[in-house]
């Protein structure tokens, strides 16, 4: 597809074009390899899944979880009937946003793969979220349809109560006129969509350093490029492979490894909820699953129950979400003679673009850009910097950032490049460290969360006065949030107001981003303008 052609778009809804950025403020988009020449008229939908169907993979296994067993043609007709439900039930136009709520399971994968193949806009959201998440995404994207787990309907209810009803509802997985008894009713084919490979699929949001959650756009050809550039040049996927991990599907790192990935080269996915490092490893011994993807901190929380498993049929084990310290990468190949793949991706750059794998990984390093992607370190001015100097990370390829109707834009794109919000340095062989964020996010068991958003939900408490967030090194997951909380006059400040004041922030926000460590001040270090300063909090 030529770089500046823009081909008719098949959206009815034209909201997702009219707030992509403005063409100049996209970053460079690179496509230097030759799998990477997409047409102009693409449904990325129908070249994953269909076209393994019309291939001979109908019989294959797509997915499987400890219940179920899909085969790619089940796949394809669960898929097909839902996209059916969507147009004639729910009037689903090309270019709605669909709201996508559960837990790793098939009927998710399926909702979402229908989605887009039906000409909508996906946009998958954490199963954590509370009503005042949700809200925020329901409004920022004017979602106008939902499909959501049974088990997690009182959160959407909620949702919809106190602040934006939505058009059309349904949910799956059990419960009163269920996706599923309407699915019975449909046809089993469907075209898909004839979209342009410009139109928007996909919109992931990520909360940002400032707690306003910003929208990912991304289209049909970057849902190709990232199953045609990660998994072929470092994963080396094959057919054969059984793909299992945690990340969530509404995580763009569990979308790719545990569903795009394995469907684009034929492999089986497995999908399982609220997994522990010990389930996992079970899981992995029963499914015989060769390639796994998770966090540092399950790998580190792994390697001691190893020797209790049979490991064998594992070949790869991809990391990322946060920083893979070097001791835990070592202690897992002691423990499993496998050397694991590090990589570093971003929900704007949609999956991985530096890694390592094999006989390149060094130890330390999260790798060098891979193949389609290229990499540099920049100064606060935007200038390229040699080896050894610490600055910005900017990177640009077949993928980049496109927010949605957000001014944010112009800060995370600088000449073309796209700005991560991390600080690297390159060395001489062109390999790349991470030393830290650029921002005050926190990165906690692979999880980002915004400091600034879970001082917000601190200063809800009516005994707070004043708080402070960062992110505090934490050997077993990486960084914990710290909570710095000048209490009012009246107030005990005591272990029992930690508990609560914890207990509070669960059931405002998801509960991974409460403040697992209370330390109570009486006051906070600021500037004389009163901007407070967090960099002294974190040397404390």
């Amino acid at each position: 597809m030529a770089l500046g052609v823009r081909t008719s778009s098949a959206h009815v809804d034209t909201f997702a074009r009219d707030n992509l950025p403005p063409r100049e403020q996209w970053p460079e988009l690179i496509f230097s390899l030759p799998e990477l020449n997409y047409p102009d008229r693409l449904n990325c939908i129908h070249e994953i899944l269909d076209k393994a169907v019309l291939n001979g993979a109908g019989d294959k296994v797509a997915i499987r979880t400890y219940s179920e067993t899909w085969t790619y043609a089940q796949l394809l007709q669960a898929v097909n009937r839902i996209a059916h439900v969507l147009i004639d039930d729910l009037a689903m136009l090309p270019g709605n946003r669909v709201l996508l709520r559960g837990a790793n399971t098939p009927m998710m994968a399926a909702c979402f793969l229908a989605v887009i193949k039906a000409g909508g806009i996906a946009v998958p959201t954490m199963p954590l979220l509370r009503v005042k998440e949700l809200s925020v995404i329901c409004e920022k994207a004017e979602i106008t349809h939902a499909l959501c787990a049974s088990s997690l309907r009182d959160e959407l209810d909620q949702t919809q109560q106190q602040y934006l009803p939505l058009q059309h509802v349904l949910f799956f997985n059990g419960g009163e006129d269920a996706l599923e008894s309407r699915m019975g009713l449909k046809s089993t084919a469907f075209a898909a969509l004839d979209t342009s490979a410009e139109d928007v699929c996909l919109i992931g949001f990520t909360s940002g350093t400032t707690g306003k959650p910003k929208g990912t756009m991304h289209f049909h050809r970057d849902v190709m490029a990232i199953c045609d550039c990660f998994p072929r040049s470092t994963l080396k996927s094959e057919p054969n492979d059984v793909f299992i991990g945690t990340p969530p599907l509404a995580f763009t790192f569990g979308l790719g490894g545990l569903l795009l990935f394995p469907l684009r080269v034929g492999g089986t996915a497995v999908l399982l909820e609220k997994l522990t490092p010990e389930s996992l490893l079970k899981a992995i011994a029963d499914f015989k699953a060769t390639i796994c993807f998770t966090a540092p901190t399950f790998y580190r929380q792994m390697t001691g129950l190893v020797s209790r498993f049979d490991l064998t049929s594992l070949r790869k084990t991809v990391s990322a979400g946060e920083a893979l310290p070097t001791a835990t990468r070592e202690a897992w190949r002691e423990a499993t003679g496998l050397l694991m793949i590090d990589g570093i991706g971003a929900t704007e750059m949609l999956h991985i673009f530096i890694s390592a794998a094999d006989e390149y990984v060094r130890a330390g390093a999260t790798g060098q850009p891979i193949p389609g992607y290229q990499a540099c370190i920049m100064d606060d001015a935007g200038n390229l910097l040699g080896a050894g100097r610490i600055g910005r990370l900017a990177v640009k390829g077949p993928t980049g950032c496109r927010y949605l109707a957000d001014e944010r834009q112009k800060k995370y794109v600088l000449n073309g490049w796209n700005l991560t919000g991390d600080a690297y340095l390159m060395d001489t062989d062109g390999y790349f460290w991470y030393c830290a964020r650029t921002d005050d996010m926190i990165i906690s068991a692979g999880y980002n969360i915004a400091g600034p958003e879970v001082e917000e939900a601190i200063l809800l408490h009516p005994a707070a006065a004043e708080c402070a967030v960062v992110g505090l090194a934490d050997e077993e997951r990486g960084q914990i949030v710290k909570a710095f909380i000048v209490v009012r006059p009246e107030v005990n400040a005591d272990d029992t107001l930690v508990k609560e004041i914890q207990d509070f922030v669960k059931k405002s926000i998801a509960p991974y981003k409460y403040p697992r460590e209370i330390e109570f001040r009486t006051s906070l270090p600021r500037t004389e303008t009163g901007k407070l300063q967090r960099f002294k909090l974190r040397t404390t």
